[in-house]
């Protein structure tokens, strides 16, 4: 009874042991490894290939689809590169969503040529007052140096004889009259600085239009062909 116990317990003991082998290969054999090498051979191991160790390996499920992929052991430099292109990539894809944005910000605050035209002549229209405004004080400039000028005529002979309060009305007149010239001109800069916006705006709305479908695509064609409002054609 007892040499039976012992040979009956045996028996399971090498069962398990034959079952925990088996359950390991398997385990073992659960991923296949498959690449082409260098010379164009179809490589295929239950281990990573030290052949393909330059290249992507496939890796696979006992039934043969792709579960994963083993990448490439690569050295610094190569890292280094991938990381930079990874890096490029990724900053397309953000100028991209954020030129999508602007896009569809664009197409909200003018979904057609009319808008868009009666903002720009409204932002030109605002420099043209403050162009007007800086030209009447400089025609004040301009009257108040005659005056100047005639009363150093009495000094004619000798400008430094005029009285320092006279000198002072010379310098301060010479110095608001550069002003205001200088202000003048950087106003028309301002002027063409909006135009260009406003032209580089139109002309992606011409894109934009037909495709977002606010406008009809002949209509859109019309107005983008119509010529620049008169305010906005002032440079």
């Amino acid at each position: 009874m007892l040499l039976h116990r012992f040979v009956e317990n045996g028996v399971l003991a090498g069962a398990a042991a034959v079952v925990a082998l088996s359950l390991s290969s398997a385990g073992f054999a659960q991923t296949i490894y498959s690449c082409v090498d260098g010379s164009g051979r179809k490589i295929t191991s239950d281990r990573p290939i030290a052949e393909c160790s330059d290249r992507v390996q496939k890796q696979l499920n006992p039934s043969g689809t792709v579960k994963g992929v083993l990448e490439p052991s690569l050295t610094s430099d190569e890292r280094a590169a991938r990381e930079e292109k990874e890096k490029r990539a990724a900053e397309l894809r953000e100028r991209e969503v954020e030129e999508k944005r602007r896009d569809r910000a664009l197409l909200q605050r003018y979904p057609n040529r009319a808008l868009h035209d009666k903002e720009r002549a409204e932002a030109l229209g605002q420099i043209d007052e403050v162009i007007t405004a800086a030209a009447k004080r400089a025609s004040e400039l301009s009257e108040q140096r005659k005056a100047i000028v005639v009363d150093m005529q009495f000094y004619k002979a000798d400008p430094t004889r005029a009285p320092p309060s006279l000198r002072r009305r010379v310098e301060e007149n010479e110095s608001n009259q550069a002003t205001q010239k200088r202000f003048i001109a950087e106003q028309d800069v301002e002027k063409k600085r909006v135009n260009q916006r406003f032209d580089e705006e139109l002309a992606k709305l011409r894109q934009l239009w037909p495709m977002a479908g606010t406008v009809p695509a002949k209509a859109a064609a019309a107005a983008a062909a119509a010529p620049v409002p008169p305010a906005a054609a002032k440079k």
